[in-house]
């Protein structure tokens, strides 16, 4: 099983929380953060970035159900 990350760059600020806190999952490249893979293995850290991102730019989806960010 894996989750699919995604960012919307319409919406990501480029503030950098996601890639301090999971660098394993996220970088910022140019002006916006962007996933290392689409990808990933099913782990707490990519939920708390999705809670902890100021603009709600990132998703994390298991199949159709969003799991993150959480309400």
């Amino acid at each position: 099983m894996t989750w699919h990350v995604d960012i919307d760059k319409t919406v990501c600020i480029g503030s950098g929380m996601c890639a301090a806190l999971a660098p394993e999952l996220f970088r910022l490249d140019d002006d916006y953060a962007e996933p290392v893979a689409a990808e990933i293995e099913p782990t707490d850290i990519a939920l708390d970035a999705a809670d902890q991102c100021p603009t709600m730019a990132i998703t994390v989806r298991d199949g159709d159900k969003e799991v993150g960010p959480r309400p």
